[in-house]
């Protein structure tokens, strides 16, 4: 199961690759555990400051293995399933930074709009799939793609289920970079290690769950919820760093999460 995901660390940014390039890394129970044990590991670990998730091969994640979803259709499929939703990433207290390197459909697609930056190949094919195989939006996609790209360009991905590219999906606003297929990993660890060199951990953490969370509350609950992390940040050494650092004019020393 370990070779499922692969996980190197290097420089704060551990980079976990989907490894079942025979499939185009179709989505599996056991890679779904694998995966979401390698994000819990990371999220306790003081050594890992960002997460870059990507795929070996062609593909980043074609979605739900079709062996799976025959099981489904045929009433075999008896796994236990994993209590972590599919959306664990999100709660995650590390940035994770999706770089989708190929296919990425359906499941695979919304396992890089839960990361919490996305850079792609720009002839990465993407796709939601979803209308095209009899399904529907699985797994909060219908909440995410609207509020990423609009309401009528969501309706258009997720009704005709057609294929764009990486280039097209920067253009839309569903990724942050489009960049060569060479240049993809190079890039996302490239801001990852900028991640880790130079924000605070604990700020990062904070800030991830403010974004997350504050899509379903109010403005004015948005802001009194800042207002009591702020305070919070004030007793950091974060903070006294963070000053230090730049009334020093050097890089920051910040502790770990």
């Amino acid at each position: 199961m370990d070779e499922l995901v692969l996980s190197s660390l290097d420089q704060g940014v551990l980079t976990l690759t989907f490894n079942r390039p025979h499939r185009l890394n179709a989505w599996t129970d056991a890679l779904g555990r694998r995966y979401f044990d390698l994000l819990e590991e990371a999220g306790k670990d003081p050594g890992v400051r960002a997460v870059v998730v990507t795929g070996a091969g062609k593909g980043f994640c074609a979605g739900a293995d079709f062996e799976t979803l025959g099981a489904i259709q045929s009433g075999a499929y008896d796994a236990e399933p994993d209590p972590r939703p599919n959306t664990y990433p999100t709660t995650v207290g590390k940035p994770v930074v999706a770089a989708v390197n190929g296919a990425c459909a359906g499941l695979g697609m919304v396992h890089a709009l839960v990361c919490d930056l996305v850079f792609t190949a720009d002839d990465a094919k993407w796709t939601t799939a979803f209308a095209r195989r009899g399904l529907i939006a699985e797994y909060g996609l219908s909440w995410v793609l609207p509020r990423l790209i609009g309401q009528q360009r969501a309706m258009d991905l997720l009704l005709s289920g057609r294929v764009l590219s990486g280039a097209e999906a920067y253009e839309l606003g569903l990724v942050n970079r489009a960049v060569p297929a060479d240049r993809l990993l190079p890039e996302a660890q490239a801001y990852a290690r900028e991640l880790a060199a130079h924000s605070s951990p604990a700020s990062m953490a904070v800030i991830k769950r403010q974004v997350w969370h504050d899509w379903e509350v109010t403005l004015a609950e948005s802001a009194r919820t800042a207002t009591g992390e702020m305070l919070a940040s004030f007793g950091r050494p974060d903070f006294a760093e963070g000053v230090a650092s730049f009334l020093e004019r050097r890089p920051p020393n910040f502790p770990p999460l």
